[in-house]
């Protein structure tokens, strides 16, 4: 009776150390397929974002002649959710992407100033005052910084409405939240935050005071940010790997809406005379040429929300020349397949210890011994 009680006892806690080793590989695999999809990923895909090379002239290549050159980050429509549409798993999914790239690229690149080119909300349009207050507190919780690196936003039609949705309210919520400043100049490379939602060109007051402004700065100027496109018929035009899929490239774009009205544009391109502009609004990338000498670049959403492909842009600039580079982000795609994967194979080991199906090592090892021995 005693030997039969030791033998039950050995087989329980035989049972007991199974059940534990295995619990312990299911807990390992869980949080290494977490690490990766949710932190690792974001470095190594990053961390193939370089700055890049500013080409000089050979005079300005001598010994004093230097310029400095200034590092900065472009990244458009975060589009963060608020109370009305915000379901709470696409807040936690897509804004924890976000903040991850945002600070995994602020600790890789160490970027000196950082832009964001319009719609940093979803709801600013509509939003209470409470969710207003709440959207921005996460905000400056996902885009934290450190000090020395400065964080410039440009206003977009979902922050403050569209033409006459916008309001006066709105537009001091805004600037009181974010630096109001229009033109921002650092090592000698001079640049304009447009609020282009107020370009109508109808004479609103509104409107009307953000023209005298531009008109008040354009003597400086020699670099240009905003958040809607100048005008374009359409992307049919666009180059870069991530442009709007070919079935909407030839879709007409609606002046006022997609992009801003060809007289608006004409008027900006006049009064700034930039050499580069750069945009959001399209949640597409695009570069296209203006009167064969003045390049846009549109920069593509910062949001899984709003692309599987998310990507934001680098630019080493001097007074004379710039150089840009995109930067990708993980694609959404990978990590849910990665998840899937991850699911599937716990599922398999499962059922393995289970004994309800074979371990595949041993079924591939009675398979190659059947193959050796016909």
């Amino acid at each position: 009776m005693a030997a039969l009680r030791f033998g039950f006892g050995r087989l329980n806690s035989h049972l007991w150390k199974r059940r534990s080793f295995l619990l312990l590989k299911l807990t390992a695999f869980v949080c290494s397929v977490l690490l990766f999809c949710e932190f690792f990923i974001y470095y190594l895909v990053i961390l193939r974002c370089n700055w890049p090379e500013v080409k000089t002239a050979a005079r300005d290549r001598e010994p004093g002649t230097l310029k400095p050159v200034l590092n900065a980050m472009f990244l458009a429509d975060t589009h963060l959710l608020g109370e009305i549409r915000g379901h709470w798993l696409d807040k936690l999914r897509r804004e924890w992407q976000m903040e991850r790239a945002f600070q995994t690229a602020l600790w890789l690149l160490q970027p000196e100033v950082v832009f964001i080119l319009g719609d940093i909300f979803d709801e600013g349009k509509w939003s209470s005052p409470q969710a207003w207050a709440d959207d921005v507190e996460r905000f400056q919780k996902m885009f934290r910084h450190p000090g020395h690196v400065q964080l410039k936003v440009v206003v977009g039609n979902h922050d403050i409405g569209f033409h006459y949705q916008m309001s006066r309210y709105r537009i001091k919520r805004f600037e009181k939240v974010f630096n109001p400043e229009r033109l921002f100049s650092w090592k000698g490379i001079n640049f304009v935050m447009v609020n282009s939602v107020a370009l109508e060109g109808d004479g609103c007051s509104i409107c009307s005071e953000a023209e005298a402004e531009l008109v008040d700065i354009s003597r400086r100027l020699n670099c240009s940010r905003e958040h809607f496109p100048l005008y374009r018929p359409s992307d049919a035009n666009c180059s870069g790997e991530d442009a709007a899929p070919p079935e909407e490239k030839a879709i007409p774009f609606k002046e006022r809406y997609d992009v801003l009205s060809r007289a608006a544009s004409q008027k900006l391109l006049w009064w700034l005379q930039p050499r580069l502009v750069l945009s959001g609004h399209t949640h597409s990338g695009c570069e296209v040429l203006h009167g064969a000498r003045v390049p846009e670049v549109s920069v593509p959403s910062f949001s899984w929300r709003n692309r599987n492909d998310p990507s934001f842009i680098v630019g080493s600039l001097t007074p004379t020349e710039y150089a840009l580079a995109k930067c990708y982000l993980p694609l959404e795609d990978t990590v849910l397949i990665t998840y899937c994967a991850a699911a599937g194979f716990l599922v398999v080991l499962v059922l393995v210890h289970l004994g309800l199906v074979a371990s595949p090592v041993l079924f591939g090892y009675k398979l190659l011994r059947k193959f050796k021995t016909m």
